[in-house]
């Protein structure tokens, strides 16, 4: 079985992917949602660099550029929320990033597991 994107549309998690420039290609609903209220635009076709004010935007630029994984939490609103930010590629090339963002409960149970 072969999964496309479009198996996320409906994913409870925020879920954006941009192309190596910056340019939002595709959004899932609950970002869209997510992403709605700072001015309603649609997401896809806008680029992430004109969305983010410093200190972020060039934090973001440097990601990109080596292309590295970025994982943090946030709060906001009374919500905390997992972010995981990462490159994407299609047969070994460098394509762009993805950014999962999945709210956490209050109190989530911790595992450690062994071997």
């Amino acid at each position: 079985m072969t999964i496309s994107v479009e198996f996320f549309t409906e994913f409870a998690g925020s879920v954006t992917v941009c192309d190596k420039d910056g340019v939002i290609v595709w959004a899932n609903h609950a970002a869209q949602r997510v992403f709605a209220e700072p001015g309603g635009a649609p997401l896809v076709g806008r680029n992430l660099f004109d969305c983010h004010p410093e200190p972020a935007l060039t934090k973001l630029k440097e990601l990109m550029a080596a292309r590295r994984t970025n994982v943090y939490t946030i709060e906001k609103n009374g919500k905390r929320k997992l972010i995981y930010q990462t490159p994407w590629f299609e047969q070994g090339e460098y394509c762009g990033y993805i950014e999962l963002s999945l709210e956490l409960p209050a109190n989530m149970p911790h595992f450690v597991r062994l071997p």
